[in-house]
């Protein structure tokens, strides 16, 4: 759906328009998630009653995920709990944002306090391009024994703690995220985000299925990506967390290990790019799907579905009329084409059938695709055939939503040693391991 405000850009290109300003600025809500925090809470209340966006448009939202007792809130700020079954902050998110009436969604936790200009620098960028999830700087303080109606942007400073130095580092080597790519949902936070409400509707909220302390933001960005987000880190919308990272915070290094690893494992079988998923599993999405259409000789079918799992292992190949029985009856990966199918980071529609050789350029070309300079690529024979397409999740996005005004960028590729099958290939030579073009095409 097309959103009802803003605009967009070429890929992640937030930078064309840095020095724009939303006219009018949009309305606000803050999401504040609590669980037994009372001090952190309050501390957090009175820094957003100090903001420099205008009272008129921000609405306050306290989500609380099953606190004892009910937390106290000033006049003015909602309140929305949920019983106390485990850590669910996607849950309670989602139950926060069932309460909002802003155009713009500002996540945070109770512990997490912003300074005065932190609600305008992160709204900026979601105003202009709705497709935008912003994050803020989340820096770290030991605030325990500060007052809570210090002004954070000084009690901070003066007792600032060490920033995780993987996080700094990740944004500065992506200039803010403006190089972003499909691993950079590590780098957006749940404690201090926002996104458009519309946006955030098209993402489906969070997953509620998430019990455990964390993944259920890098989970969402992922998906936020996918299907289109524009990733920005705004260095200058400050919030201080009470106390130290998460490492930090974990004094048993056995339970620390227990922690990531049952986030990794969870996270694997949900985000399948390289770098998040198992190098030899095969993942519940496939990151390629390959999609023959039309009716074709069984064997031609064949060679061209061996071929490419042979080249791309870990792809699925779905048919328009379903894989020829036996022969594919034990692959897993090999199905009719199903709409109802989790949609892979790309889709490849072929021509016909095809051999493609596993091409590295191709395979880095697949991998970076709905990154950097294209969302879209042609696969050419050498001989100049085109033989497919290939589109990205977020281009497929993109192009729904916007049409023609959704700056995709499309490239080209010629594969030595790729073609079309004739129509009757000759299939004991291809198994047999002394098929050429000949026997083939």
């Amino acid at each position: 759906m097309r959103p009802p405000f803003g605009t967009t850009v070429p890929g992640n290109r937030w930078d064309l328009v840095a020095d724009a300003a939303p006219d009018p600025w949009p309305s606000v809500t803050v999401i504040v998630t609590h669980f037994e925090q009372p001090g952190e809470l309050a501390r957090t209340l009175a820094a957003l009653a100090r903001q420099d966006y205008p009272a008129a448009l921000m609405q306050v939202v306290v989500a609380d995920d099953g606190s004892a007792v009910a937390p106290d809130v000033p006049s003015g700020v909602d309140l929305v709990r949920q019983e106390d079954r485990g850590f669910r902050a996607a849950a309670v998110r989602n139950l926060g944002v069932t309460r909002a009436t802003g155009d713009v969604l500002c996540f945070l936790d109770a512990d997490t306090s912003p300074e005065p200009g932190y609600v305008r620098r992160m709204t900026r960028l979601p105003a202009l391009l709705p497709e935008t999830v912003t994050v803020g700087r989340r820096r770290h303080a030991e605030l325990a024994e500060q007052p809570v109606d210090a002004p954070i942007e000084t009690a901070g400073p003066a007792h600032r703690l060490p920033e995780p130095a993987w996080l700094s580092e990740a944004y500065e080597r992506s200039r803010d995220l403006l190089d972003a790519d499909d691993r950079s949902y590590r780098y957006i936070i749940g404690a201090a985000f926002a996104c458009t409400r519309w946006f955030f509707d098209e993402i489906g909220g969070m997953d509620e299925s998430f019990d455990e302390y964390g993944g259920e933001d890098w989970e969402w960005a992922h998906r936020a990506w996918q299907i289109g987000a524009i990733f920005a880190h705004v260095p200058d919308a400050v919030a201080w967390h009470d106390g130290p990272e998460w490492a930090g915070r974990m004094a048993d290094p056995e339970e620390r290990v227990r922690r990531g690893n049952v986030q990794t494992l969870l996270l694997s079988g949900r985000i399948p790019v390289d770098g998040s998923r198992g190098t030899g599993v095969l993942s519940p999405v496939a990151d390629i799907v390959f999609r023959l259409h039309g009716r074709f000789d069984d064997a031609a079918t064949f060679v061209c579905v061996d071929a490419l799992l042979a080249a791309f292992p870990r792809a699925r190949v779905e048919l328009e009329h379903g894989a020829p029985a036996p022969v594919f009856a034990a692959d897993p990966r090999v199905r009719a084409i199903d709409p109802a199918s989790p949609a892979a980071r790309v889709e490849v529609d072929l021509a016909g059938p095809v051999v493609l050789p596993a091409d590295q350029a191709l395979l880095e070309r697949l991998r970076a695709l709905g990154t950097g300079d294209e969302d879209e690529l042609e696969i050419r024979s050498s001989e100049g055939v085109v033989l497919a397409r290939a589109v990205s999740r977020r281009s497929r996005a993109r192009r729904a939503r916007w049409g023609d005004e959704a700056a995709v960028r499309v490239g080209s590729i010629a594969i030595d040693g790729a073609f079309p099958l004739r129509p009757h290939p000759r299939v004991e030579p291809h198994v047999g391991g002394w098929a050429g073009p000949d026997h083939l095409r």
